[in-house]
C-alpha cells in the first residue's frame, strides 16, 4: 500500500476496532462511542472515494462480531492447454468464482459458482494458492479478502445464459483478453498454469 492509500488503512483499522467494540462492549456509553468511530470510518471512505455515505455503510459497516476477512474462491479449469474464463457484464474476463456463501464450504461454493457462471459440473481438487487480495489485486478494497484458487476438473455441463456472465471461453496464457483485475489478473492466471503443469505443486500461502 503506498502513502496515498494510508488513509484507507487507517479507516479499515478504525472500522475493525469499532466492530469488535460493538460486539464485546457492555457499557452503553462505550457502545455509543464505538458507533461514532464506525461512522467516522465510513465517512472517511465516502469522502475519499465520493461514494455516497449510505452505500459505504451498507458495504463497510453491515457485519457484526469480530471482523475477519471475506473469502473469495476462484476456479482454474483447463482444456487443451487453455484456461477457462468467464465474461463479466462489463466486458472484462475472470476466473469463475465469487464470495463463499454462508452455509457452504469452500469446496461446495466453488462447485456452485462454476455451475452458475460457466454452466459446468466440476470436481474441486488441489488448492493452488491462498492469497491476501490486497497484495495482488487492484483496486484496494475497504475490507480484507482472502482469495482461494482451486484446480477443478470438468465432468459435464455447458454454458447457460445467466445473470452474472455473458459467455465462457478457454484462453491460452499468451492470448488473454481484457481481465477483471480486481478479481483475477495475469499474474494469478499464470500461477494457475504453473500449478496445472507441476508434478508436485505446493500450495502457495501469503
Amino acid at each position: 500500500m503506498n502513502q496515498n492509500e494510508k488513509w484507507l488503512e487507517w479507516a479499515v483499522a478504525l472500522q475493525s476496532l469499532a466492530q469488535a467494540g460493538l460486539h464485546y462492549g457492555k457499557d452503553p456509553f462505550d457502545v455509543e462511542r464505538y458507533k461514532q468511530i464506525r461512522t467516522i470510518a465510513a465517512e472517511m471512505i465516502s469522502y475519499q472515494t465520493e461514494i455516497p455515505l449510505e452505500k459505504v455503510k451498507n458495504l463497510f459497516c453491515n457485519e457484526t462480531g469480530y471482523q475477519t476477512p471475506k473469502l473469495d474462491s476462484r476456479a482454474a479449469i483447463f482444456q487443451d492447454e487453455k484456461i477457462l474464463l468467464v465474461k463479466e457484464r462489463n466486458g472484462t474476463w475472470a476466473l469463475p468464482g465469487g464470495w463463499v456463501d454462508v452455509g457452504l464450504s469452500v469446496k461446495e461454493n466453488i462447485i456452485k459458482e462454476v455451475k452458475e457462471e460457466a454452466g459446468l459440473d466440476v470436481t474441486a481438487g488441489m488448492v493452488i494458492a491462498v492469497q491476501d487480495r490486497e497484495k495482488h489485486n487492484l483496486p484496494v478494497y475497504a475490507y480484507k479478502v482472502c482469495k482461494i484458487f482451486i484446480l477443478c476438473t470438468v465432468t459435464g455441463g455447458r454454458f447457460q445464459p445467466n445473470l452474472e456472465t455473458l459467455e465462457s471461453r478457454y484462453f491460452s496464457l499468451d492470448s488473454l483478453p481484457a481481465l477483471a483485475q480486481e478479481k483475477s489478473n495475469a499474474e494469478q492466471i499464470e500461477m494457475c498454469f504453473d500449478a496445472y503443469h507441476a508434478r508436485n505443486w505446493q500450495t502457495l500461502l501469503d
